[in-house]
C-alpha cells in the first residue's frame, strides 16, 4: 500500500539519507521501516491531549511506555558506593504526576546533571521508558524525556498541533523522535497514488489519501483522526479483498477432477453399517463439501467445529467419496500420536471397509495406511507400494506423507487436521502430489486468530459445526488460584481421587517436559515478563509425577506422557491409558489434538495461564468425551487482577470456541494476516481490527468481487495496482494462495 514511487525512497541511503543514518538504520532493525512509504504508514498508536494528562494509575509492568506528566518535585541524594566510596555517589530522584497517580523517576551519576537543571517541579514534559518496581512502587530508570514548554520555533511549531501523537516506539527510539522524522517526510505525502477507485471514495465519502494521511499525523481535531482512520480502514480492507477477490477467481480458473460418489459404493455401505444418526449440522455440512467435490475446480473448505462435534467423520465420509470417485485421500495430522489415534478410529469406524484386497474384506472395501516417520523400513515400503498403486484409498500421516519419495496413484483430496499446527508450506507441498491441484478440506476445533481473520475476509469457505453428538457430556471449568487459596489446590486433587475411584481416569497437563534444563541454549534464553515476575520456570511433567506419586495421589497408577519419548513408549503409554489400566496420566500437550479417552472426565492444568485460550480450550475437549460430565481446573498462580487470570475467567464462563476465538482475537490482534508472523511491528493491518470492523470488511469484499469480477487484471486502476503489489509482494501472494 505504501510503495508508490514517490514513497519508495529508502530512508537510509549510501550517500544522502532522508533521515540521520542512526535513526534510519534503528527504524529499519526494530520497526521494519525501510522507505519514506513505510514511515509514513506507521501510525501514531494514540493522542495526547494538551489538557489532559495521561493515566499513571494504569502503567503497565515491564513495558516500554510514553507518558506525558508534570514535575511534582525533584530531588538529589548523595550516597556511598564501591564506585563512590566517599558518600561522592548521586541520584536524583523527580516525581512525575498527572492527576491520576504519581511516578518516580531515576537518574544515577553523570545521568544526573541534565535533568537536576531541566526537570524542575511545574515542568510538563514527556517521558519514555521500561516500568520497573523499586521498593514495592512503579518506577522509570533513567528515561529519555523531551520538555513541553520550550519557547523556540521549532519547539513551538512541534508542540503547536492541540493533540500529541504517540507513535509505537522501542527502547532504542522514543515516539517523539519518530514523530520528528515523520514531520520529515510528510511533504511527501502528497505525491502517494490513491489506490480507491474515485467512484467508492466520493461515494462514501472518504478523504483522499494524502490528507488521510496528514491527518492521521498531525490532526488539529480528533475529528481529524476520525476522518483519517476512516479512510485508511477501508485502504487495508479493500486491497486486501480485492487480493483474496483475485485469489478466489484465480481459483476458479484451476482444473480439478470432480469427485462424485457412486450410488452404491464404499460410501453408501458405511453409512448403512453406522450405528447412530448423524446429526443435522453433519448432514448439511457434509452436502457442502460433497457440492464441492462435484465441481471442476479445487475445493478450499475451512471446517470449523466444536471439540467433539464429530469433524472426524464428516471428514471420513468425504473421503470416502472420493474413493468411490476413483481417488486416493489423504489425511494430515500434526503428531504421529494424532496420526495413530486417527489411523485406528477410522479403521474402527469403516471395520470390514478396511480391509481392502484382505480376506473377509467387504466388496467396497479399501486400504487404510498410516505412515509416519517412526515406522520400519519395511512397513513403510510396503505402505509406500500401496499408495503408488493406488491399492490403499485412504492414507493417515505426519508430514512423512510430504517427502519427495511420497507418491500417489491419484490424490483427490487433501484433510489438513488442526490447521495451526501445520505450515502452509506443508500443506502446499501435499497438495502438489496430486496430477491435477487436488481438492482440501482444513478442519479446526478452535479458529485461531489467522483462520478468523481470515474467515472474517472470506478467503476460505466455511463449514461450521455446531452441535455436538447426542451423548456428549457437559464439562465444568474453574479457575484455581493456587497462591492466594492453597487449599483450592489441595481440594483439586482430592476431585481428582474422587473421579477415580468412581471408576474414571483424570490427565494432568504441565507446560515443561522437565529434562530440558541441562539444554545450555535454553537456559540462557530470555524470561517472559511473567516468568520473571514469578521467578520461578513453569512446572514440568517429571517433577509434578513424582510429586504426586509420592503425595496427593498416592496409591494411584500414574504414568507420565511427553513429546521426547520413545514413539512405541508413547503409544504404549496412551494405549494403556485407553484400556483403564492408568488412572491419571501427567502430560505435556501433546494430548491436546485427537486423544480419545471417554472414560477420562477430568483434567488438572498447571499453570494454566502460560497457555493460550485455543489451547486451553482445546485441552479441556479432552474430557468429558463419554457419558460422565467432565471437569476441567485450571490452576494458576497470577494474582487475581492479572490479564493471565482474566484469561483463564474467560475460558471457564464458555465452552463456545467461537467465543473464545474472538476474545484470543481481541486479546491478540491480528497480527500479519497475509504473513506467517502472528506478531511483530510491521503488520498488514495496522488501523483495521478485524472484530470491530467486520462491516467495513464486509463492505469491502462486496465492492472488491464486483471490482475484480468486471476487471481482473485492474488495468483501469494502477494506483490499486502498486497498492497490491505492495501488500502482497510474491512471497505473500504465494502464502495466500497456498493458505
Amino acid at each position: 500500500m505504501d510503495l508508490v514511487p514517490a514513497l519508495q525512497e529508502p530512508l537510509k541511503q549510501p550517500l544522502k539519507s532522508v533521515l540521520g543514518p542512526a535513526t534510519a538504520k534503528v527504524m529499519a532493525e526494530h520497526l521494519g521501516l525501510h522507505t519514506v512509504g513505510d514511515l509514513l504508514h506507521h501510525y501514531p498508536r494514540r493522542y495526547e491531549e494538551r489538557g489532559q494528562l495521561t493515566h499513571l494509575a494504569d502503567l503497565p509492568m515491564d513495558e516500554h511506555v510514553t507518558v506525558v506528566a508534570q514535575v511534582a518535585d525533584a530531588r538529589l541524594h548523595t550516597f556511598a558506593s564501591a564506585k563512590a566510596p566517599r558518600g561522592k555517589g548521586q541520584r536524583l530522584e523527580v516525581t512525575i504526576t498527572d492527576g491520576s497517580g504519581r511516578l518516580q523517576l531515576v537518574f544515577f551519576g553523570n545521568g544526573v546533571h541534565k535533568p537536576h537543571k531541566e526537570l524542575l517541579p511545574g515542568t510538563r514534559a514527556m517521558f519514555a521508558g521500561k516500568v520497573s518496581v523499586f521498593n514495592r512502587r512503579l518506577q522509570l530508570a533513567h528515561p529519555a524525556y523531551e520538555l513541553l514548554q520550550g519557547d523556540s520555533a521549532e519547539a513551538v511549531e512541534t508542540w503547536a498541533g492541540a493533540l500529541i501523537p504517540i507513535y509505537p516506539a522501542t527502547a532504542k527510539l522514543e515516539s517523539w523522535k519518530i514523530g520528528k522524522a515523520v514531520q520529515t517526510v510528510l511533504p511527501s505525502a502528497q505525491e502517494a497514488l490513491d489506490p480507491l477507485p474515485d467512484t467508492l471514495r466520493s461515494g462514501r465519502g472518504l478523504v483522499p489519501l494524502p490528507e488521510a494521511l496528514h491527518k492521521i499525523h498531525r490532526p488539529h481535531t480528533k475529528a481529524d483522526i476520525a476522518d483519517a482512520r476512516a479512510r485508511l480502514k477501508w485502504d487495508e480492507a479493500f486491497v486486501l479483498q480485492v487480493a483474496l477477490a483475485r485469489r478466489r477467481h484465480a481459483d476458479t480458473l484451476l482444473p480439478a477432477v470432480p469427485r462424485r460418489p457412486k450410488p452404491d459404493g464404499i460410501l453408501t455401505a458405511f453409512d448403512d453399517r453406522l450405528p447412530f444418526t448423524l446429526t443435522e449440522g453433519q448432514q448439511k455440512v457434509s452436502r457442502e463439501i460433497f457440492d464441492d467435490l462435484a465441481t471442476a475446480h479445487p475445493m478450499h473448505r475451512l471446517l470449523q467445529g466444536e471439540v467433539g462435534s464429530g469433524k472426524t467423520m464428516v471428514a471420513l465420509r468425504a473421503m470416502l467419496a472420493v474413493v468411490d470417485a476413483g481417488g486416493q485421500a489423504a489425511m494430515l495430522a500434526p503428531t504421529e500420536v494424532l496420526a495413530q489415534q486417527h489411523h485406528r478410529s477410522v479403521t474402527e469406524m469403516m471395520g470390514e471397509l478396511a480391509e481392502g484386497g484382505m480376506l473377509g474384506g467387504a466388496e467396497h472395501s479399501t486400504k487404510v495406511v498410516l505412515l509416519t516417520g517412526s515406522m520400519g523400513m519395511a512397513a513403510r515400503r510396503q505402505a509406500l507400494l500401496h499408495l503408488a498403486t493406488g491399492e490403499a484409498g485412504i492414507v493417515i500421516g505426519t508430514h512423512a506423507l510430504i517427502e519427495d519419495k511420497v507418491q500417489f496413484h491419484d490424490l483427490g483430496l487433501v484433510v489438513v487436521d488442526e490447521q495451526h499446527r501445520f505450515g502452509v508450506e506443508q500443506r502446499d507441498a501435499l497438495r502438489g502430489k496430486g496430477k491435477q491441484p487436488p481438492h482440501l478440506l482444513v478442519m479446526t476445533a478452535t479458529p485461531i486468530p489467522r483462520t478468523v481473520a481470515m474467515t472474517v475476509f472470506g478467503d476460505l469457505e466455511t463449514s461450521v459445526l455446531d452441535q455436538l453428538p447426542a451423548g456428549r457430556s457437559p464439562i465444568a471449568s474453574h479457575v484455581v488460584p493456587a497462591a492466594d487459596k492453597p487449599h483450592f489446590l489441595a481440594r483439586a486433587w482430592e476431585r481428582v481421587r474422587e473421579e477415580v475411584e468412581s471408576g474414571h481416569q483424570a490427565y494432568v497437563v504441565c507446560p515443561r517436559i522437565g529434562d530440558e534444563d541441562d539444554d545450555p541454549k535454553k537456559a540462557g534464553r530470555k524470561k517472559s515478563p511473567e516468568d520473571e515476575a514469578e521467578k520461578r520456570p513453569p512446572l514440568a511433567v517429571l517433577d509434578v509425577a513424582g510429586q504426586l506419586g509420592r503425595g496427593p495421589l498416592q496409591g494411584l497408577e500414574v504414568e507420565v506422557l511427553h513429546g521426547r519419548m520413545h514413539p512405541d513408549d508413547k503409544d504404549a503409554v496412551m494405549r494403556r491409558f485407553a484400556a483403564g489400566e492408568t488412572d491419571v496420566l501427567v502430560a505435556t500437550t501433546v494430548i491436546e489434538v485427537g486423544v480419545n479417552v471417554p472414560n477420562a472426565t477430568a483434567m488438572v492444568i498447571m499453570d494454566a495461564d502460560r497457555f493460550g485460550v485455543s489451547q486451553l480450550h482445546q485441552l479441556r475437549g479432552r474430557v468429558g468425551r463419554g457419558s460422565a460430565p467432565g471437569l476441567c481446573l485450571l490452576v494458576s498462580e497470577m494474582p487475581e487482577a492479572s490479564a493471565a487470570r482474566q484469561r483463564l475467567n474467560a475460558v471457564a464462563s464458555t465452552l463456545d470456541g467461537f467465543e473464545l476465538s474472538r476474545i484470543d482475537l481481541e486479546q491478540r490482534r491480528e497480527g500479519d494476516v497475509l504473513g506467517q508472523a502472528q506478531s511483530g511491528a510491521r503488520s498488514s493491518l495496522r488501523v483495521l481490527a478485524v472484530i470491530e470492523d467486520e462491516e467495513v470488511i464486509a463492505e469491502a469484499r462486496q465492492e472488491a468481487a464486483a471490482l475484480v469480477a468486471a476487471d481482473p487484471e485492474l488495468e483501469r486502476l494502477p494506483g490499486l495496482r502498486t497498492a497490491l503489489d505492495a501488500l502482497v509482494d510474491e512471497e505473500r501472494e504465494q502464502y495466500l494462495e497456498k493458505g
